[in-house]
């Protein structure tokens, strides 16, 4: 069995939706979408064009038009967990987990460390709490993916002006060495796995024509326990996707 799995950060679906969201969809036809970013509640995003054959899942910040995170999926999972009680990622919507009989996926999407660094700590205290997470799961017998906007540029070659950023968030070292410490623990990067020297971004400032530029970065990622590399068949980026000013990036597994 083949599986199409695709990660977008939307910047608010209902922008999104508007922009061509489900005619991308529709094209496309993922298997499971995860989205980030929706900044919205099920209510108030415009349905009906959506393929009524995904089964849809929801973990919506508890601030309106803020975050949240949402998982379009064709198979029923056999069980859905909506962040976790120990931490506040309920209240920021920022993970939601959906387990089938082959693996479980989470969806997630990392916080952004701030301009002035003011939520570097909280972000790094959600990575840390979320690798403890991953790997406890995987310690489990569990066979784990994650995806979403990890919100961190790996190495130089993940974003256009690494020289440039060395002082801001998402690519300083400490977050960088998060990113070298869930390769240690043996979780996977599928695109940089399959694509080692390729250069594709995912994510691009709306200031100074980024995008038309193509001044980017790499932040989007699809994670998987290094012990299932072989499910890995493709690994991409959609970067010529508009409709945020994050792009689609996905993978195909073989089970």
């Amino acid at each position: 069995m083949t599986l199409r799995l695709i990660s977008w950060n939307l910047a608010g679906m209902r922008a999104a939706v508007k922009k061509g969201l489900w005619d991308f969809v529709k094209q496309d036809n993922a298997d499971i979408y995860c989205f980030q970013e929706v900044k919205a509640l099920p209510g108030q995003v415009p349905l009906l064009e959506c393929p009524p054959e995904y089964h849809q899942y929801w973990n919506p910040a508890v601030r309106a038009g803020y975050s949240g995170v949402a998982t379009f999926t064709r198979e029923e999972p056999k069980s859905i967990i909506i962040g976790e009680s120990d931490n506040d990622w309920d209240d920021e919507g920022r993970v939601l987990i959906t387990k089938f009989d082959e693996f479980t996926l989470l969806n997630v999407y990392i916080p952004n460390g701030g301009r002035d660094l003011g939520r570097l700590d909280y972000k790094m205290k959600f990575y840390n709490a979320f690798l403890k997470y991953i790997n406890d799961l995987r310690d489990q017998g569990e066979k784990v993916i994650f995806c979403g906007d990890i919100n961190t540029a790996h190495n130089e070659i993940d974003l256009a002006r690494p020289k440039d950023n060395v002082k801001n968030t998402g690519f300083l070292p400490i977050e960088r060495d998060f990113m070298d410490k869930l390769a240690k623990f043996g979780w996977l990067d599928t695109y940089r796995f399959l694509n080692p020297d390729k250069v594709e971004y995912s994510w691009w400032s709306q200031r100074s024509d980024a995008r038309s530029r193509n001044i980017g970065w790499r932040i989007d990622y699809f994670f998987i326990d290094i012990k299932l590399k072989k499910w890995i068949k493709e690994a991409f980026v959609l970067s010529s996707v508009l409709g945020s000013d994050h792009c689609p990036v996905g993978m195909e597994i073989k089970l």
